[in-house]
């Protein structure tokens, strides 16, 4: 059994949310010794950074007894380009499968924030096992002209989460097809940068809707290719079937490597009849393609794309959760990859 522990509710993992709710963990453990005292750290890093250090005994304590950390939080301001790096290092150094989810800013959001954003992400690569960088800008294809800026901050918000239960489920919530978590470790362990596709339908054909919006989304067809360690989850209620299940693993197996390191979870929850929910995690990257990516989250393309591979075109498939807590809007339909 995995450790417990969450801020908003439990789940057998630890999830740190850094930054997206003004860095909950943090002023929960103790965000009181640093200079700037309770007034925030006003987009400085520096001051993020020196109340985790701060709170370094803390936050160990909080962290222990942990098999997997996921921190996540939204570079480019103060308290979590500051402090993630700092909680990434404890836990790592501590021997737990660390992971990183972090969101890059908006170009709108300025070159000083950007700036602060990919120094924090090289800082944080450093001391995880997998990192995995969500452009903001690739929400940009995915909200209609009417999405309020609010709500788009909000759909940032839910990529994560998505992200994070993703790989929460395959490892705590006994399904259909139970993942040990040293087979999750295998693939995540020291992996470097990695990429999410998340997928849901409740069409006729949900389970193939579902995985090629997990899949086939831009990127995704090289980027499966190119990778050596896949993790993916399927997850849907009571009525999902061993086929659909099937259908979800021969898309996802037909595009991937012959040769990769494949996990996957199959998860029965009842919030999600009439759904089918997919989550995938590649890593395994080439160091050029890395390189390239934590240099240029927005910009990067894999440049070793197998022959005859191509990117697929936006095809409209809905992008929602009935089952959701989350307050993130229902946007246009598009594809989600990152």
């Amino acid at each position: 059994m995995l450790s417990t522990l969450l801020l908003s509710f439990k789940i057998d993992l630890m999830v740190l949310l850094l930054q997206c709710i003004e860095c909950e963990y943090v002023s929960t453990i103790n965000c009181k010794n640093y200079s700037s005292r309770d007034a925030g750290t006003g987009g400085n890093p520096l001051l993020g950074e020196q109340a985790a250090e701060e709170s370094k005994e803390a936050i160990a304590n909080a962290l222990k007894g942990s098999d997997m950390v996921f921190i996540t939080a939204g570079m480019g301001g103060g308290t979590g380009s500051g402090a993630a790096p700092v909680v990434a290092q404890i836990s790592k150094e501590a021997g737990y499968l660390t992971v990183g989810v972090v969101t890059y800013p908006f170009s709108f959001e300025g070159r000083k924030r950007s700036l602060q954003a990919l120094e924090a992400i090289e800082k944080l690569q450093k001391n995880v096992d997998t990192l995995i960088v969500i452009p903001n800008d690739r929400l940009l294809d995915i909200a209609d002209e009417q999405t309020a800026l609010q709500d788009a901050f909000l759909l940032a918000d839910d990529v994560l989460r998505q992200g994070v239960q993703g790989i929460s489920d395959i490892i705590t919530i006994p399904g259909l097809v139970n993942v040990d978590f040293a087979d999750v470790k295998a693939v995540m362990k020291d992996s470097g940068t990695a990429m999410l596709g998340v997928g849901v339908s409740s069409s006729k054909n949900r389970a193939e809707e579902a995985a090629e919006q997990a899949t086939l989304a831009p990127l995704i067809g090289s980027s499966i290719q190119s990778a050596t360690g896949v993790v993916y989850n399927i997850t849907g209620g009571k009525d999902i079937t061993l086929q659909e299940v099937n259908r979800v693993s021969q898309v996802v197996t037909s595009l991937a490597d012959p040769s990769a390191n494949i996990i996957f979870g199959a998860v029965v929850d009842e919030r999600y009849n009439g759904e089918i929910h997919v989550t995938i995690i590649a890593t395994g990257f080439t160091q050029s393609f890395q390189k390239s990516f934590l240099s240029d989250p927005r910009g990067a393309k894999l440049v070793d794309k197998v022959p005859g591979s191509q990117e697929s075109t936006k095809s409209p498939i809905s992008v929602k959760s009935s089952a959701s807590n989350s307050s993130a809007p229902r946007l246009s339909p598009r594809k989600l990859f990152f």
